[in-house]
């Protein structure tokens, strides 16, 4: 805004006014992460911040699919051996089995997928062995 201040009126200026108002009000009381430190505060500074910050947000990214199921299968994989329960363990290699099985029907774009579904009885049996 181009306005110049009223006559009588103090160098608030109407933003800050508008603000102040606000707050008082409350209306910025119940805002997400209100009395939390900013994250990532602890870490150095990185300029695509904001880039990364955005596609984590929105689930982006900048793999081929057939890299990022890649990455999701080992992902899966391990989350299953940390399964406290076996059916917790058969439970994410079946949603996994899913994906790998339709990308084998319908193959994903990027380099050649070199995933076969993951046998859950063999790994099951080796979660129980561990424990």
């Amino acid at each position: 805004m181009t306005e110049r201040k009223p006559p009588g009126m103090d160098f608030e200026t109407w933003a800050d006014r508008q603000i102040r108002e606000a707050a008082d009000r409350g209306e910025f009381a119940d805002l997400p992460g209100f009395g939390k430190p900013l994250p990532g505060l602890d870490r150095p500074y990185d300029e695509m911040w904001w880039v990364k910050e955005k596609m984590r947000r929105e689930r982006i990214s900048f793999l081929p699919p057939s890299l990022v199921l890649r990455k999701e299968a080992e992902d899966a994989l391990a989350a299953a051996r940390r399964a406290p329960l076996e059916r917790e363990l058969r439970r994410i290699l079946a949603e996994i089995n899913e994906k790998i099985a339709e990308a084998l029907r319908r193959p994903p774009e990027g380099p050649p997928l070199n995933l076969v579904p993951f046998d859950v009885d063999q790994v099951a049996r080796e979660w129980r062995e561990e424990r």
